[in-house]
């Protein structure tokens, strides 16, 4: 089984070169080289000139775009570049709907922002739209959208956060967690990736370099997580060789989706074995 991981997807303004050049070295799994929120009006022509050159170099992990919506004054125009640019995925935001899906460039996966009201609720037929790779959570918009209170623990976003994992799960997409504000934070940073892996994201985007490792730490898979799973698969093993339909490990009933589960986490674990270790 091979997978490829999304542990920590990593937004890269496209109007600072040294920022685009730093972020090759920075081992996320993902890059997103961004040309909308995080680059200003008057920024975005260069922007997309520096994108088209950070892009004319291979990286070492997968390359999104994140274009200007539909809309706005450089939608037209990003579409158009990004068709023949050379990146591996597009990413669009504040989708609502698949009409929004409709006349982009066939071939390029796209990743859709899940980041208003409508967009939740219409988040199963985006994540069953073909060419459609993964759903974004986008909870700054969203907050605001709902008009919720600040809240640490996100309780106000939960079930949009939910939501979003189970729309993208349903169809075999990838769902990624929405980014963390206070890049000073990192103990309220991890205690965020742990609740967004709790909740069934394969990932999270992150905004500053500081959060990648443990973006990767908390979406990873331990030593001693992989050493679990081979031994259940064992014991999985050594019951089926004996003409039993289940098994036991740790005190726990054991049955092929467990196995299944345990083979997954060992596949992640061989996909990202090159990393530092997991602590």
């Amino acid at each position: 089984m091979r997978l490829r991981p999304w542990r920590s997807v990593l937004y890269v303004p496209g109007d600072q070169p040294r920022a685009l050049e730093k972020a090759r070295t920075l081992g996320a799994d993902a890059v997103i080289l961004d040309l909308e929120d995080a680059v200003a009006p008057e920024h975005k022509d260069a922007a997309r000139e520096n994108v088209t050159g950070a892009l004319r170099t291979p990286w070492p992990s997968p390359v999104l775009v994140r274009v200007n919506g539909p809309g706005t004054p450089w939608a037209e125009t990003d579409l158009a570049w990004v068709r023949g640019a050379g990146a591996d995925g597009l990413v669009l935001p504040k989708v609502e709907d698949t009409a929004a899906l409709q006349g982009l460039p066939p071939g390029l996966p796209l990743w859709a922002m899940v980041e208003t009201p409508l967009g939740v609720l219409r988040a199963a037929e985006i994540a069953a739209a073909p060419g459609v790779a993964g759903l974004i959570a986008g909870a700054n918009d969203l907050a605001r959208a709902l008009r919720t209170r600040p809240d640490p623990a996100r309780t106000p976003l939960l079930p949009a956060l939910s939501a979003v994992v189970l729309a993208a799960r349903a169809f075999g997409k990838v769902p990624l967690d929405a980014v963390y504000n206070d890049v000073r934070n990192l103990e309220g940073f991890e205690r965020e990736c742990e609740q967004g892996r709790t909740l069934g994201f394969a990932g999270k985007t992150v905004i500053h370099p500081q959060q990648v490792a443990a973006a990767n730490r908390a979406f990873g898979v331990s030593e001693a997580d992989a050493q679990a799973a081979r031994d259940l698969i064992a014991a999985w093993t050594a019951a089926r060789a004996e003409g039993r339909s289940v098994a036991t490990y740790r005190g726990a009933l054991v049955e092929a989706m467990h196995v299944e589960e345990a083979q997954e986490t060992l596949a992640l674990w061989e996909a990202t074995r090159q990393d530092q270790p997991l602590a």
